[in-house]
């Protein structure tokens, strides 16, 4: 087998080095160890294979907690093909959801560039007044759309990474 430096590893992959560095850092593909005597890391096809497989199940919208799901599915001999296709299936429930969020934030706001006299100064400006507006402003379908808040990691307090962080 030819032996696949880090740039090498990278370019048949196809993705940067920093990439590979990044997915060892957080535990999606092991480090190879340095061969005795070398200064570099020797990559193989299977690592090569397991990077090719996080990019482009991140490509497809999987986080990287689902994809060391997957990757722990993947190399479980009692694992059974409903698990992943589950797990794609509510990938595909997600993403429709957000495809629906974006369709009413798109009538939303062509329903406020319609009320929108498109000149003269920004006292008289709609879009900005109905943004402040204390009532809900009027969108195609009614409403403008509630933007769900952001989801924390899982066993993680808001800020707690920076605090590590800082103390290590």
């Amino acid at each position: 087998m030819k032996e696949l430096t880090i740039g090498e590893a990278a370019r048949r992959a196809g993705v940067g080095i920093e990439t590979i560095r990044f997915y060892e850092r957080r535990g999606l593909i092991a480090r190879p160890t340095k061969p005795e005597g070398r200064g570099f890391r020797i990559y193989s096809l299977d690592e090569i294979k397991r990077i090719r497989f996080v990019r482009q199940a991140q490509q497809i919208g999987f986080s990287l907690h689902e994809i060391q799901e997957l990757l722990t599915l993947r190399a479980d001999p009692a694992a059974d093909c409903s698990a992943v296709r589950a797990q794609a299936l509510a990938k595909l429930d997600e993403v429709r959801g957000k495809v629906e969020q974006l369709r009413r934030i798109g009538s939303a706001l062509e329903a406020l560039i319609a009320r929108c006299p498109g000149s003269g100064g920004l006292e008289a400006c709609s879009i900005l007044d109905t943004l402040v507006e204390p009532g809900p402003p009027i969108g195609a379908d009614g409403l403008l759309p509630a933007i769900p808040p952001k989801r924390r990691r899982r066993g993680r307090t808001p800020g707690a990474g920076r605090r590590q962080r800082r103390a290590g």
